[in-house]
């Protein structure tokens, strides 16, 4: 038990790293930890209580592993590294744990084309992990949901978004000190709920509901978490080039540029892409102009 207090503190401060450094920096150390934990699993002599322990945090390590996996854009090793956690958590008989790498999965294929594949995922996940899983957790699965619906796209999916973030917001109101939670949950709380709906406005061409939120939450944001903040301030660009805004659109997108620089994650140079594209309707505006000029 003594070795599995240890990897919990190892796989928990991968996940206070990650808040901090993106993926291309994190992945050598990522395989490196989870490598050793499989090994430890699977060739250490240890009784079955102990066993389970070593799974679940097998399982917790995939999940931080395969996100930065997938944040570096290695892919098709992220589901590889998700799958082998979901293995390990249903041994565990985990089910949140279960949902978690599900969900993380689901939204991976939700955002490189595998729409369907993500949509019926997220679903199972917040299926599998049931009624009964922790307030945070639900809330978490429930947003995924809505992404995955999100971009689905069409206005039967845009409804069914709504709706899983109404749900959403219910669960984690149920959320209080006393409630306990996995420490994987240590980061959902009502800011960064409230940029995922932020988020599917904007991805729903509704930037009169987007804008509000994400500079309302973007304003109290902190600053140590570069990647993240490069990828919300992304949408926030989009969101104000939705609004016929584009000087606000060129000023928030040259910020974004700023802070992805020197960040190696390919999320974030996939937003910046997706962000100089929407901008180049408003080509003739100087400022817009100028932006786009500087990123050739």
């Amino acid at each position: 038990m003594g070795q599995v207090s240890d990897l919990q503190q190892r796989v928990h401060g991968l996940r206070m790293a990650d808040d901090v450094l993106a993926g291309g920096d994190l992945i050598r150390p990522a395989l490196r930890e989870l490598r050793s934990a499989v090994r430890l699993y699977r060739e250490g002599a240890h009784t079955g209580a102990v066993g389970r322990e070593l799974l679940r945090q097998v399982g917790e390590l995939a999940q931080i592993a395969g996100w930065i996996a997938s944040d570096a854009g290695r892919h098709a090793e992220a589901e590889r590294i998700y799958q082998l956690g979901l293995s390990a958590a249903r041994q565990a008989e985990d089910h949140t744990l279960a949902g978690n790498l599900a969900g993380s999965l689901a939204y991976q294929f939700s955002n490189t084309g595998r729409a369907g594949d993500g949509l019926a995922l997220a679903r199972a996940a917040l299926d599998g992990a049931g009624p009964d899983a922790p307030h945070k957790a639900r809330a978490l699965f429930l947003d995924r949901v809505a992404w995955a619906h999100t971009k689905a796209g069409g206005h039967a999916h845009a409804q069914h978004a709504m709706r899983a973030l109404g749900e959403a917001a219910e669960a984690l109101a149920e959320d209080s000190g006393g409630t306990e939670s996995p420490a994987w949950l240590y980061w959902v709380d009502a800011g960064e709920r409230q940029i995922m709906e932020a988020r599917v406005h904007t991805e729903l061409r509704r930037p009169l509901r987007a804008v509000p939120l994400l500079r309302d939450v973007l304003g109290r944001y902190d600053a140590t978490h570069t990647r993240e903040l490069a990828l919300y301030l992304s949408w926030l660009a989009v969101a104000y080039a939705d609004a016929n805004e584009p000087e606000a659109a060129a000023a928030t997108a040259a910020r974004v540029m700023s802070l992805s620089a020197d960040v190696a994650s390919e999320r974030t140079a996939e937003r910046v892409r997706v962000v100089l594209a929407r901008l180049a309707e408003y080509a003739e505006v100087p400022e817009v102009r100028a932006v786009l000029d500087s990123a050739v």
